[in-house]
């Protein structure tokens, strides 16, 4: 089961790296930089029934999903 509470060490310092990033880039960049980052967050989670529910998470309640 994916753990939905907050489970960082140090969420500020955390989504303040991921902001800092984006720094510089172009919508289009970023975009193609969320996309690697997903893939390589999902090759460290390893486990498929894991990712699955975590992608069926992350679209609840957006678009049609």
């Amino acid at each position: 089961m994916i753990e939905i509470q907050a489970n960082l060490s140090r969420p500020d310092e955390s989504y303040a790296m991921l902001i800092k990033a984006h720094d510089g880039l172009s919508q289009e960049e970023s975009h193609a930089m969320n996309a690697r980052l997903i893939l390589i967050l999902m090759n460290q989670v390893g486990d498929h029934e894991t990712i699955r529910e975590a992608l069926d998470l992350a679209r609840r309640g957006i678009g049609t999903a």
